[in-house]
């Protein structure tokens, strides 16, 4: 993936190229005009805790180990004294076995669920606010320079969003530097997929950033909040309880950033404002998908 020569390059960056994550469909356009165009695979995947199955999500199926641990974590079904022993996957049936030190069981969990307004595996299981209420998030440093570095390079990176549209993308950041850009058809997959990869490689959140091209729904607040991950910007909108959860745990929540403007509506007094607006140039449109996956 090419980088301009002062940027240091992603640690995990989407590939548009792999063949396994599009597909060429024939079509006509809106003239009768035979079009060929790219667009994103989706198949399951079954995620199992020890010997009981979860979930079965529909994912694009790249990073099918970090999307179970992340989705584990995210849940709570995986606590930080769980000692996770192996990550089994067969792609031959779509499934991901991860193993703990100890037994564990969620039936309880399993019969209780709220249905959230996310795509594809849009469940939290019991109380959505479990674990928010003794929640402290670091005061971490955040730069408005950082944001426009951030959302200039994210969004002419290479990607699916960029290839085919109808996807999510999620990226960890450290100050102005992406590191793990994730991408899936929905939003929390790929927020699950950094949270695996966080539990895998033991990275911490406290100073890092989260940057979204979805919604900032409740879901992606508490998520956000239980990877212990400060800062969350997204391109896009948010929802009225999204800002209420981010105000109660002390969240910085950046929306509708584009170009040189965004809105913050909670955790602003993190925000140093060292960069002049004016200085930053308006996104071309080339870089904006037309009906792409918001």
């Amino acid at each position: 993936m090419p980088t301009a020569p002062d940027a240091a390059p992603f640690l995990i960056a989407p590939d548009p190229s792999a063949p396994r994550l599009t597909r060429v469909v024939r079509g006509v356009d809106h003239a009768g005009q035979a079009q060929e165009i790219s667009v994103v695979e989706e198949r399951p995947l079954t995620i199992y805790l020890n010997s009981q199955e979860i979930v079965t999500a529909m994912t694009i199926g790249d990073y099918p180990e970090y999307l179970a641990l992340g989705f584990l974590r995210n849940q709570a079904m995986l606590g930080s004294e769980d000692v996770v022993t192996g990550v089994d996957y067969d792609a031959d049936l779509e499934v991901v076995v991860v193993r703990t030190a100890r037994q564990t069981s969620h039936e309880d969990k399993l019969k209780k669920k709220t249905r959230t307004s996310g795509c594809a595996v849009g469940t939290v299981f019991g109380d959505m606010m479990e674990g928010l209420e003794d929640l402290t998030l670091p005061e971490a440093e955040l730069r408005a320079s950082w944001l426009y570095a951030l959302s200039a390079r994210i969004n002419r990176t290479p990607s699916l969003y960029l290839e085919a549209g109808a996807i999510h993308g999620t990226v960890l950041c450290h100050q102005d530097r992406p590191l793990v850009y994730m991408e899936d058809v929905g939003r929390h997959n790929a927020v699950d997929k950094i949270a695996g990869w966080m539990m895998q490689e033991r990275v911490a959140g406290g100073d890092k950033i989260l940057y979204t091209t979805g919604r900032l729904t409740s879901e992606m607040v508490i998520k956000t909040a239980h990877m212990g991950i400060p800062v969350l910007a997204s391109r896009s909108g948010f929802t009225a309880w999204g800002v209420e959860i981010a105000r109660q745990v002390g969240l910085t929540l950046i929306g509708r950033m584009r170009g040189k403007r965004f809105v913050c509506l909670s955790g602003e007094e993190r925000i140093t404002w060292d960069a002049d607006p004016d200085s930053v140039p308006e996104e071309p449109g080339k870089h904006r998908r037309k009906g792409g996956g918001q």
